[in-house]
C-alpha cells in the first residue's frame, strides 16, 4: 500500500483481501485480514509504502478493501484503472455483501501492487509504458489490457502491468506520473523476480511536444535524439541490473488529436531506430502489427477503439500476440 504522493499520514484502520464474486461482493468464506507487523491498524507515512504480512488467499480474482476512518487529503492513486472501485461509508472491510457500496469510480486508491508466491525458477515480465500498456479504452472490468492478455497465455510466467496513462519518457507530471526514466527502477527493475521488461512508451512525448496536456501544462518541444537518449538510459539501467529489455515500436496515430505531419515524422524516425539500432535485446513491432495495410500512418479499423490512438480489445490482443514470442527467445 502506497502513500507516496500523500501530504499526510494515512491511517488504515482495517484492511482485508477476499475473492471477488462480481461487483462489490466477495465470497464470505474467503475474507482474510491484512496486517502489517501483526497489526490490523497501521499508518503509512507520507512518501512511503508498506507491505502487508503474507496471507493465504483463494481464487485469482481478488478484492482488496481498505477502511480509512478519517479524511486522507490527496490520494495516491492509479487514475485510469479500467476496473471499478467501490466505496461505502463506515467500516465494511469484512462485509461480503455489495449493498453498502453505493459509490464507485474507475481508479485504484493506495494499492500499489499484489505480490504472489511463485515457483523459484519462474521469472516476471514487466510491461512498462503509458496508456497503451495501461489498457486505456479497453473494456472496463474485462481485463482486456495487453498485459492481461499476455498473462492469460500463462506459459511464459507472470506479468506485471507498470503502465500509466499519459506517462512520458522524458517529462514529469503531477497528474500523469513521474517520467519513465525516473520511475523505471522503482516500477520495473525492483519488481521481485523480474527477468524481462517490455518498453512501449513515447507517443505522449511526441503527441504533447509543444502542446498542453490534460494536466494543463504546456510541454517543451522534444526531438528524436532526446527520445533515443531516453531509451538508451532505460537500456543502460536494465543492463546494469542484468534484466533483459525488449523495445516495442510506437503504433500509428493519424486521425487522433495528437497527429501532425512533423510528429508522424518523429514517430517514424524513432521506430526506425528501435528496429535497426540493435540497442534493445529484442524488438517487437507493434507498429506494423496494428497498422492499416496500405496506410501505415493509421490504426487498422478492426483494432481502433475510436480515437485513432488507442487499440480496442482486439487490438490489445494483437499487441499481446506480437510480444509473446519475444518472451520465449
Amino acid at each position: 500500500m502506497s502513500n507516496r504522493y500523500g501530504e499526510y499520514p494515512l491511517p488504515v484502520k482495517a484492511a482485508t483481501v477476499a475473492r471477488s464474486v462480481g461487483g462489490a461482493a466477495v465470497a464470505p468464506e474467503s475474507v482474510r485480514p491484512l496486517m502489517v507487523g501483526g497489526n490490523s491498524d497501521f499508518v503509512v507515512a507520507p512518501g512511503e509504502e508498506v507491505v502487508s504480512d503474507a496471507v493465504e488467499t483463494v481464487g485469482s480474482s481478488m478484492a482488496v478493501t481498505l477502511y480509512l476512518a478519517q479524511p486522507t487529503g490527496p490520494a495516491t492513486q492509479h487514475g485510469q484503472a479500467m476496473t471499478t472501485t467501490y466505496r461505502a461509508a463506515g467500516d465494511h472491510s469484512a462485509d461480503p455483501a455489495a449493498v453498502a457500496f453505493t459509490e464507485s469510480s474507475q481508479s485504484w486508491y493506495y494499492l500499489a501492487g499484489v505480490d504472489t508466491v511463485r515457483p523459484k525458477d519462474s521469472k516476471i515480465t514487466v510491461a512498462f509504458g503509458d496508456s497503451l500498456t495501461d489498457g486505456y479504452r479497453s473494456t472496463v472490468n474485462a481485463d482486456q489490457r495487453y498485459p492481461d492478455q499476455l498473462a492469460a497465455v500463462g506459459h511464459h510466467g507472470p506479468v506485471v502491468n507498470a503502465g500509466i496513462s499519459g506517462n512520458k519518457l522524458l517529462t514529469d507530471s503531477n497528474v500523469l506520473g513521474d517520467n519513465a526514466i525516473a520511475r523505471f527502477r522503482r516500477d520495473a527493475l525492483d519488481q521481485p523476480g523480474v527477468g524481462t521488461v517490455v518498453v512501449l512508451i513515447g507517443i505522449n512525448d511526441i503527441g504533447l511536444s509543444g502542446s498542453a496536456g490534460p494536466d494543463g501544462i504546456v510541454y517543451p518541444l522534444v526531438s528524436t535524439d532526446q527520445l533515443i537518449n531516453g531509451y538508451r538510459d532505460l537500456i543502460t539501467q536494465a543492463r546494469n541490473r542484468g534484466v533483459r529489455i525488449v523495445g516495442a515500436t510506437i503504433p500509428p496515430f493519424a486521425g487522433s488529436t495528437y497527429y501532425a505531419v512533423e510528429k508522424e515524422r518523429m514517430r517514424t524516425d524513432v521506430n526506425t531506430w528501435i528496429r535497426e539500432s540493435g540497442a534493445f535485446d529484442e524488438v517487437v513491432d507493434v507498429d506494423r502489427a496494428l497498422a492499416q495495410p496500405g496506410d501505415r500512418a493509421h490504426l487498422a479499423a478492426q483494432f481502433d477503439s475510436g480515437d485513432h490512438l488507442h487499440p480496442n480489445d482486439s487490438g490489445y490482443r494483437t499487441v499481446a500476440a506480437t510480444i509473446a514470442p519475444a518472451l520465449h527467445s
